[in-house]
């Protein structure tokens, strides 16, 4: 696969890591547009332009945006409704550019500058505390989301998923220094010698 041609992809993609395109994140999209696995016309959140900048960087064809993936629409911000909130972390965790904060059994609040309008935190919200407001008037596509603000959700998707996969590393390999060592292997020795005598 062509790692320049996927770069490019990718870069021409808003960010938004919405799944829309039936991929798992952006990265996913591009690299199976670059494998000729998929259309160039999947991403909702970048509309009829994001269609003519895949194309131009493809030599496909431009196309209209796929219905199944969604339609073309003003950005929207996540709200949640902080009097309903009942702290269950769940948004939490569904949020894949971290603009949701909060701890567990408290109240929870959107980052709105951060917030990439994925929906992406409403399937799991057990209370239906949080709504999706329209912020861009008619702007839709590209119209509605800049470059940096592309470029910032990109790297805020990739510090989530380095803290997700060194969370899960330090959870399935106990991190013991060397004073827990030694205590644990003072601990097995004495019940060794327990069970010798």
């Amino acid at each position: 696969m062509n790692a320049g041609l996927v770069q490019a992809l990718d870069d021409a993609l808003p960010q938004t890591q919405c799944t829309r395109c039936g991929y798992p994140d952006c990265r996913s999209y591009a690299q199976a547009i670059a494998a000729g696995e998929a259309e160039i016309n999947q991403c909702p959140p970048g509309g009829g332009e994001g269609i003519a900048r895949l194309a131009a960087l493809t030599g496909r064809p431009a196309l209209p945006l796929n219905p199944v993936n969604g339609i073309e629409a003003p950005r929207q911000l996540a709200v949640i409704d902080e009097a309903w909130c009942i702290g269950c972390t769940l948004c939490l965790n569904a949020c894949p550019v971290d603009a949701i904060v909060g701890g567990p059994k408290g109240m929870h609040t959107v980052i709105a500058a951060e917030c990439t309008g994925c929906e992406l935190c409403l399937p799991p919200c057990p209370v239906d505390c949080i709504a999706l407001v329209p912020i861009t008037g008619t702007r839709t596509g590209w119209d509605a989301w800049s470059a940096p603000q592309a470029v910032e959700a990109h790297e805020r998707y990739g510090r989530r998923v380095q803290r997700l996969q060194r969370d899960k590393q330090e959870r399935s390999e106990p991190q013991l220094g060397p004073d827990k060592r030694s205590v644990v292997a003072a601990a097995l020795a004495r019940a060794r010698a327990e069970r010798a005598t």
